[in-house]
C-alpha cells in the first residue's frame, strides 16, 4: 500500500511551508513517527514524522515551498525492512582499488583566455582575465567563471580566497525580516532609555543564589527580576500593554510576556502565559522550559503567539546599548543589555556600583511620553528596591525557601 504524505497545517492562516532539510534520503525505510524532515513556516521550524513505517520515496527537493495539504512524499507499507548485516563485499572491493593520480594537463593557447561571454562580463565588471582560474577546457575562462568572479576591493590580492556563498533564507528569516521593515513604516516608534543600578539584586542573588537552586532545581537569574518589574509596571500603565486593531485600541487585563530567545533557526519569541500569577521560581522554570524547546527547535506556533509585551536581552552577546524593534501588534519592548561596574552618586558619595542600561521602544500612536517614561521608570524602581516592590520586604517567602 501507498501512503501519501501531505503537509499538515502548523496552525491558522499559514497557507504554505518550506522544506528546509530531509533528515533521510530517497528509498531509506522509515519508522513510523521517525521524523523524517524538518519544515520552515512563517512563525517557527518544526519536524516532519513518518506516519507510518515503510521505503520512503521524496517529493519535493530542500528549498521548495508546498501548500499546506500537498503531497510532499510517498511510504509504501508494504515494503520490508532490509536487513543490513552482510558484509558490502563490493564496497570492500572497490575501498582497495589504489587510486592513479593523472598528471595535471600541459597549459595550452586556451589556458586562461576568456570566451566572447566571459570577455563582456569581465569587462563589465573591470577584471584582468589574468586574475580569474578558468574552469572550461583546457583552463578556459567560461561565462560561468565570469559571473562568478568578484572584484577585489582596492588593491589585487596576493594569494587571499575570493570565494563567496550564497544560501537562501529560511521562510522564517524571511519572514522576521518582513516584519521588522514593516514595524518602521507602519508604526510611530520611539526609544527612551534609563540605567539601572543591580546592586540590589545582586545582593539578593548572592544570598539566595545557592539555595534557591538547591530546592527548585532552577537558578535565580535576573529575568524573573525584569519580568516580574515588567508586571507590575503594565499594571501602572495600561496603555503600554494595549495594541491597536483598525480604529480600535484593545487593552489587555492579563500580562503574557513573550522572551526573545536566539535559536539555530533565528529568533524566537516564545510566551510566559498570565506571568502576573507566577512568582520568582514560576518564572525562572517557565523561561528555562521555553528557551530549551526554542534552542532544540521543537517551540510550537501555539507557544510564540499572543503575547502582549516582549522582553529581549542582548547583553548575553555584549551589546551596551541598543534600540529594540518592536514585537507587532504589541505596543511595548523592553531591551535588557550588559552590565558594567561604573562610577555614581550614592548618597552624596562616588560609588563603583553594577549599572545596566535598559531601552523601551513603544508605539508612540497608542502610547504617549508620560506613559513611556512613566512605565520605564516603574521599572528602574522595581528593580533598585526588588526587596519592598517584588518581595513585600518578606524575601524568604518570595522565593519560597
Amino acid at each position: 500500500m501507498i501512503l501519501e504524505m501531505k503537509v499538515p497545517s502548523p496552525g491558522e492562516s499559514i497557507t504554505e511551508v518550506e522544506i528546509a532539510t530531509w533528515l533521510v534520503e530517497d528509498g531509506d525505510y522509515v519508522e513510523k513517527d521517525q521524523p523524517i524532515a524538518e519544515v520552515d513556516s512563517d512563525k517557527a521550524t518544526l519536524e516532519l514524522p513518518a506516519e507510518e513505517s515503510g521505503i520512503i520515496t521524496l517529493k519535493a527537493e530542500e528549498g521548495d515551498a508546498v501548500a499546506v495539504g500537498a503531497v510532499v512524499c510517498l511510504i509504501d507499507t508494504s515494503a520490508a525492512k532490509q536487513e543490513s548485516n552482510a558484509p558490502k563485499i563490493e564496497e570492500k572491493q572497490e575501498a582497495k582499488k589504489i587510486e592513479v593520480k593523472q598528471a595535471p594537463k600541459a597549459a595550452t593557447y586556451a589556458t586562461g583566455s576568456a570566451s566572447p561571454a566571459a570577455k563582456k562580463i569581465l569587462a563589465e565588471k573591470e577584471m584582468d582575465a589574468a586574475s580569474i582560474k578558468g574552469t572550461g577546457k583546457d583552463g578556459r575562462i567560461t561565462k560561468e567563471d565570469a559571473v562568478k568572479a568578484v572584484p577585489s576591493m582596492g588593491t589585487m590580492p596576493a594569494n587571499g580566497s575570493r570565494e563567496t556563498e550564497r544560501k537562501k533564507m529560511s521562510m522564517l528569516r524571511r519572514k522576521v525580516a518582513e516584519r521588522l521593515v514593516a514595524v518602521k513604516s507602519e508604526t510611530a516608534m520611539l526609544t527612551t532609555f534609563n540605567e539601572v543600578n543591580m546592586q540590589p539584586i545582586f545582593d539578593l542573588r548572592s544570598q539566595f543564589k545557592e539555595s534557591f537552586k538547591a530546592k527548585h532545581g532552577v537558578g535565580l537569574g535576573f529575568m524573573s527580576f525584569f519580568t516580574l518589574a515588567v508586571v507590575r509596571a503594565l499594571k501602572l500603565y495600561p496603555d503600554v500593554n494595549s495594541m491597536i486593531d483598525g480604529d480600535f485600541q484593545i487593552k489587555n487585563d492579563f500580562q503574557d510576556i513573550s522572551i526573545a530567545v536566539s535559536g539555530p533557526k533565528g529568533l524566537m519569541v516564545p510566551v510566559i502565559r498570565n506571568a502576573e500569577n507566577l512568582s520568582f521560581k514560576g518564572v525562572e522554570s517557565e523561561v528555562k522550559r521555553l528557551a530549551i524547546r526554542a534552542r532544540d527547535g521543537q517551540i510550537t506556533i501555539d507557544e510564540m503567539t499572543g503575547g502582549t509585551f516582549t522582553i529581549t536581552n542582548g547583553g548575553v552577546f555584549g551589546s551596551m546599548l541598543s534600540t529594540p524593534i518592536l514585537n507587532p501588534p504589541q505596543s511595548g519592548i523592553l531591551g535588557m543589555h550588559n552590565i558594567v561596574n561604573r562610577p555614581m552618586a550614592v548618597n552624596g558619595e562616588v560609588v563603583i556600583q553594577p549599572i545596566m542600561y535598559v531601552a523601551l521602544s513603544y508605539d508612540h500612536r497608542i502610547v504617549d511620553g508620560r506613559e513611556s517614561v512613566g512605565f520605564l521608570v516603574a521599572v528602574k524602581e522595581a528593580l533598585e528596591n526588588p526587596l519592598e516592590l517584588l518581595m513585600d520586604n518578606n524575601a524568604t517567602k518570595a522565593l519560597e525557601m
